[in-house]
């Protein structure tokens, strides 16, 4: 079984702008800046033929390049406990249209998938004991990042393999847009 996912990679500069600020937040545990992405869909464990029909469907997911930005900041959780905060992702057409050929690839694929709300974000830190005033202390002190355009041009499908030291990564695919 694969753990899979289709996303698209920040370029370098935004992902540096991203990690210079991934610090004062006693709990957090902060994601590289070479695992820095915006989730399009996520698929979970997946068999390797249904991987395939993935990898295959994903090639008729494709839209026209376009400009993306990030805008400000959030977190995930419930009233008694934040679990991560993100980078926001400005509202963007081609982006939701993306991903949810990204979702009906999967689809198609025959892989069941989760359904929610589709909400893009940069995970920044997945937070263990993390103080609630110091969560909103570095929230207020980082709520008005924005980055400057940068060209979404391609996706790609990848792994996760779940360790001690977090998720690792693989591309396992790219798509051209």
């Amino acid at each position: 079984m694969l753990r899979l996912f289709a996303a698209i990679a920040l370029p370098e500069d935004v992902a540096g702008a991203l990690s210079r600020r991934q610090s004062g937040l006693p709990g957090a545990r902060w994601r590289p800046a070479d695992h820095l992405h915006i989730t399009l869909a996520f698929y979970g464990e997946v068999a390797p033929r249904m991987a395939d029909d993935l990898a295959v469907e994903l090639t008729r997911a494709a839209v026209a390049p376009f400009p993306l930005e990030l805008a400000g900041t959030g977190a995930f959780g419930d009233a008694h406990q934040t679990d991560a905060i993100w980078a926001g992702v400005a509202p963007s057409e081609p982006l939701t249209v993306l991903a949810g050929r990204c979702r009906a690839a999967g689809e198609r694929a025959g892989i069941n998938i989760e359904k929610r709300v589709y909400r893009p974000h940069v995970t920044l830190a997945y937070l263990r004991g993390a103080q609630p005033d110091r969560i909103g202390a570095w929230m207020s002190g980082h709520n008005l990042l924005a980055s400057p355009p940068f060209r979404v041009d391609r996706f790609g499908l990848y792994s996760s393999v779940l360790t001690h030291e977090g998720s690792r990564y693989t591309l396992e695919r790219e798509y051209l847009l």
